[in-house]
């Protein structure tokens, strides 16, 4: 998966080196996305167009903002720097960057069915012609839960050091032509690429970094809700305070998607529904990390499988 520990390059503000992308010319961008009307979304986090190049690439472009800041330059170029050498099969991957007059625009995978949340509250334009089924089974979304913690383990305990911001989300979470998961909208938290120069074994910076990990442990406790029941959480935190309940085992079965019907394995049930309780224990007193989670899940996985092979 690309999981390999490495020593990232935290160049000055004046270094451009970016050997891992491609800079692309406006008018490639302005031809590939048919003069910017081809638009998949518009938000906060700028205007995304759907863009195939003429080398046969299919691509979203984002724009990045303006280059009118000149202090923001050197900071844009640290982070395409960290960015590009993200090599993960479930991170979106970056191709490459644009900078025209006045505008930056960065080039990233093409996500065919858009995002988790999308998917799972059928509002894919892919599947209007039958929006009461989605298209995520059991064995999906399962996989997209090992998925999402493998590439939560890759940012935040194989980069080194662990300088990226995500929140994790099924908004977050991006969905392939073949339903393989991968996260996207991460970011690079500047003011940490410094101190990891200046100040790395400090226990200040330490702390944050074990901090930023506790608040994704609880993050992914939530999508892992969000997965097995189909509901968003919300803003009241219902999902989280019914999986605290000491009776929640009981009511398990009543609070799967009702889209999945009876098809699903109930010890994988029992096994996701536990590691999204103790992920969202209160007080922030998480029991388990990333790492705990990818293994469990994964050996879970390979016990079963082994038994149906063997069976």
């Amino acid at each position: 998966m690309g999981c390999l520990r490495r020593r990232l390059c935290l160049g000055g503000a004046g270094t451009r080196t970016l050997p891992f992308l491609r800079r692309f010319k406006p008018k490639e961008i302005e031809a590939a996305t048919n003069g910017f009307t081809t638009v998949l979304e518009t938000g906060p986090r700028g205007t995304a167009y759907r863009a195939r190049f003429a080398g046969g690439l299919v691509a979203t472009v984002r724009r990045a903002g303006s280059r009118d800041d000149r202090e923001e330059e050197g900071a844009f170029y640290r982070e395409l720097q960290q960015l590009g050498r993200l090599n993960h099969r479930h991170i979106v991957r970056l191709h490459g960057f644009c900078e025209g007059h006045r505008s930056r625009f960065l080039v990233f995978d093409h996500m065919e069915n858009q995002s988790l949340k999308e998917c799972l509250h059928g509002r894919n334009a892919h599947f209007r012609f039958n929006p009461l089924r989605t298209p995520l089974d059991w064995r999906t979304r399962l996989q997209v839960a090992i998925d999402v913690a493998a590439a939560l383990e890759y940012l935040y305990y194989f980069c080194d050091p662990p300088v990226f911001h995500v929140s994790v989300s099924s908004s977050n979470v991006l969905m392939d032509a073949n339903f393989v998961a991968k996260l996207s909208d991460i970011s690079v938290i500047i003011h940490d690429m410094k101190r990891a120069t200046t100040e790395p074994n400090t226990a200040s910076f330490q702390d944050q970094v074990e901090q930023r990990r506790t608040d994704l442990v609880f993050q992914y406790g939530v999508l892992v809700l969000e997965l097995v029941t189909g509901q968003s959480s919300g803003g009241d935190g219902e999902l989280v305070r019914w999986v605290q309940e000491p009776g929640f085992a009981g009511s398990m079965h009543r609070m799967v998607d009702a889209d999945l019907g009876s098809a699903y394995d109930a010890r994988e049930l029992r096994d996701l529904v536990i590691v999204a309780r103790l992920c969202t224990r209160h007080g922030n007193d998480a029991v388990v990390s990333i790492p705990q989670i990818v293994r469990y899940l994964q050996g879970k996985v390979e016990r079963l499988g082994c038994e149906i092979r063997c069976g």
